[in-house]
């Protein structure tokens, strides 16, 4: 079945939650607006939560299981082979050698030739500049290769020892520290300030005292270094392939083993995905090496590029070095992975406030306006920036979205954190909350949604401090919020979810919880039709309350419409036996169907009789005629089955496939004398716009007056 996208219009405005994250007091009015609103909640539509969790949900975490033309949460598992697991027990060392001051042993230099000796033609264009001006400043990302480029030009000109100089020295005191029998000096990442900058009058200082020494000097700095009136040289880093080969030429030396390694799909995996650091294609080179050797086997093989990514998240979260905002804003894009840059960066400064009180409990949060810089942050998170179309509420608008270049990175990253800093949990768990309660659905959804892969990594923890408070919430909105996060749990390999959703059944009807379960039911029961449907079979047998029947009776539908033709298929038929139920569960079957013949923007059951009824020896154009045929017949669903019918029908003045098939189905339900007379008395009756009756509809008349005209109608 096929949805319109949804359009992302907000319930209402702002988290409704008695302080925000940036510390604004709630204002006079505010808590009894909200307890008003609280009041007025009602259920959301089914069909509508249904799209938006379709359209919201990114392709990454499981967009590739309910979105594209899915109306359910259905399919495999979405995170592959766990990175949110602990299956990888093998860990790899990133980084160079750190030397906070001190000679850099020859060895270490001599090994770093023999890798550097595949891509040395990177650094010849600046040795001549380097001999002439005796100090270089190198610039470029973090882990683009610039320790190793400055070692490499520091021994091409002979220039050793090379003593490497403390970071953290100041600009000022350079020339204080180029000192000794040295002949090379080496700062790497040079720390910098706006107090403290580094100045081409610094450079002219040291530059005397290096020409009286016949010694050289260079100095690495990042892309934001702050820097007066200093030439630097743009550093262009190797490919990623070209480390790797070289690497490995260097650890193997043996070109045809080279290149049989190389050719593993390991390594075209490895390959393909072309966003690797510099130093991790160091690493792979040495896994390949070790393979090589008999001493990684294929499956360790195939874990390193998981073992990477884990690597760099613990590196994030771990490392000091990791602003706090910067550690809320990779949080924050966990989250809303491949969604719009602004709204990522808004929520990610909401929980930094959070992470501030939790840290200072004392202190007021302070988030500051201007100052970051979104190149800088999308640089450190590794992540893309690029232009999609979105629809909201006031049509179809371009947005600057942003996502993680490798899409294991948003389920790592939550991991991390929730079982790897548990003091990190309360600031946490109350950003969740707010985004549950927030007036977007975008928003609510990606809440759902992390939730969900938090419940991977620790469903008793999840459950308690976030799903279930959810699912008891007194607002319909939070519950539905719930049961899209239980859904996607169970869709991406949560253990033990239908049990929960059995257990809530069973609490009382007027539950939260109950009707959450119920809901659950109709989101992922395409992953097992006929339990679900048994348990809302169940949920409907003595139940009295007309809107907890209306609600069963839409998780049913739900199933019906789901996108699997098998799983249709199997619903359909298991409808049929509801019929000969008592009249709870047999009113509910008839219930359902009726309003999934309401509730389907493409018509989809009337397509699916057209095409059951034009294959010979099916039973799924039996089933649907013989449950349309009885809710015509029952004086409650009547009238419901005759507005979907008219709908069709009007539908079918300005599509000939829809005169068609309703060509094809209405002589299946005229099988009696007061069938035809009830379908005759509707398509006489029946308005358009212009209050008259469709010409549609006199064609379609002539289909009841002979049982056997089927397939012999006019079509205009």
């Amino acid at each position: 079945m096929s949805e319109q996208p949804a359009q992302d219009k907000p319930d209402h405005h702002g988290p409704g939650e008695p302080e925000t994250a940036t510390g604004r007091q709630e204002q006079p009015g505010e808590e009894q607006a909200k307890d008003t609103e609280q009041e007025n909640d009602t259920p959301q539509d089914p069909w509508t939560a249904r799209r938006e969790l379709i359209n919201h949900v990114p392709a990454a975490l499981g967009g590739s299981l309910v979105g594209g033309n899915q109306t359910g949460v259905s399919g495999g598992s979405v995170l592959g082979d766990v990175v949110l697991g602990t299956k990888i027990e093998q860990t790899f060392r990133l980084g160079v050698s750190s030397h906070a001051s001190g000679d850099i042993p020859a060895a270490e230099i001599e090994e770093r030739a023999k890798v550097f000796a595949g891509y040395e033609e990177l650094v010849h264009p600046l040795l001549e500049r380097l001999r002439d001006e005796r100090v270089l400043v190198l610039s470029g990302a973090p882990f683009t290769g610039r320790h190793s480029a400055a070692l490499m030009l520091l021994h091409a000109l002979e220039a050793v020892p090379v003593r490497a100089l403390d970071p953290k020295t100041k600009p000022t005191a350079l020339k204080e520290e180029v000192v000794g029998a040295s002949l090379g000096y080496l700062v790497t990442d040079l720390v910098t300030s706006r107090d403290e900058p580094l100045r081409e009058i610094d450079l002219w200082s040291v530059r005397d005292e290096l020409r009286k020494r016949n010694a050289y000097l260079v100095i690495t700095v990042d892309l934001y270094a702050v820097l007066h009136g200093v030439r630097v040289v743009e550093w262009q880093p190797p490919s990623p392939e070209a480390v790797l080969r070289s690497h490995l030429h260097a650890l193997v030396d043996d070109p045809p083993r080279e290149r049989y390694l190389l050719a593993l799909p390991a390594a075209c995996d490895f390959l393909a995905q072309g966003d690797h650091q510099l130093r991790e294609a160091a690493v792979f080179a040495e896994a390949l090496a070790s393979h090589a050797d008999g001493e990684t086997g294929q499956e360790k093989l195939d874990d390193v590029g998981r073992a990477l990514l884990r690597n760099q998240v613990q590196e994030w979260f771990s490392e000091e070095r990791t602003l706090l905002r910067d550690k809320a804003f990779l949080l924050s894009l966990a989250a809303f992975d491949e969604a719009a840059y602004a709204l990522t960066a808004e929520l990610s400064d909401d929980l930094f406030a959070l992470f501030q009180r939790t840290q200072d409990a004392g202190s007021s949060p302070r988030v500051g306006i201007f100052g970051t810089s979104i190149t800088q942050r999308l640089t450190l998170a590794r992540a893309t920036e690029y232009l999609k179309e979105e629809h909201t509420e006031w049509g179809p608008v371009t947005q600057r979205m942003v996502r993680f270049r490798e899409p294991r990175t948003a389920g790592e990253i939550l991991r991390e954190v929730w079982t790897g800093h548990p003091s990190a949990r309360p600031a946490l768990i109350r950003w969740l909350e707010r985004l549950a309660e927030d007036g977007r659905p975008l928003v609510r959804t990606r809440a759902a949604m992390t939730a969900a892969v938090l419940a991977i990594a620790d469903l008793p923890s999840a459950m308690a401090l976030l799903i279930e408070r959810w699912a008891a919430s007194r607002r319909y909105r939070t519950c539905l919020v719930a049961a899209n996060a239980l859904a996607m749990a169970h869709t991406v390999g949560a253990p033990n979810i239908p049990g929960i959703l059995r257990a809530w059944c069973g609490e009382p009807p007027e539950s939260r919880l109950r009707w959450t379960a119920i809901r659950v039911y109709g989101l992922m029961g395409a992953n097992m039709p006929r339990e679900a449907l048994e348990a809302l079979a169940d949920a409907a047998r003595g139940e009295d309350d007309e809107a907890r029947v209306m609600h069963i009776a839409e998780s049913v539908a739900l199933l019906l419409t789901d996108q699997s033709p098998a799983v249709r298929t199997e619903v359909l038929c298991d409808l049929v036996q509801l019929l000969k139920e008592t009249p709870p569960v047999s009113q509910l079957a008839m219930h359902a169907f009726v309003l999934a013949c309401l509730h389907t923007d493409d018509r989809l059951l009337l397509r699916w009789y057209a095409e059951a009824a034009a294959q010979q020896g099916t039973e799924d154009a039996r089933h649907l005629a013989h449950l349309w045929r009885t809710v015509l017949s029952d004086m409650r669903f009547t009238n419901g089955a005759q507005r979907a019918l008219g709908g069709w029908v009007r539908a079918a003045e300005d599509d000939l496939r829809c005169e068609r098939e309703l060509a094809v189905l209405l002589p299946a339900l005229a099988t009696t004398a007061e069938d035809r007379k009830r379908l005759g008395y509707m398509l006489r009756t029946l308005r358009d716009k212009h209050d008259e009756q469709p010409a549609v509809a006199k064609r379609l008349l002539d289909t009841l007056t002979d049982p056997t005209s089927t397939g012999r109608h006019s079509v205009r």
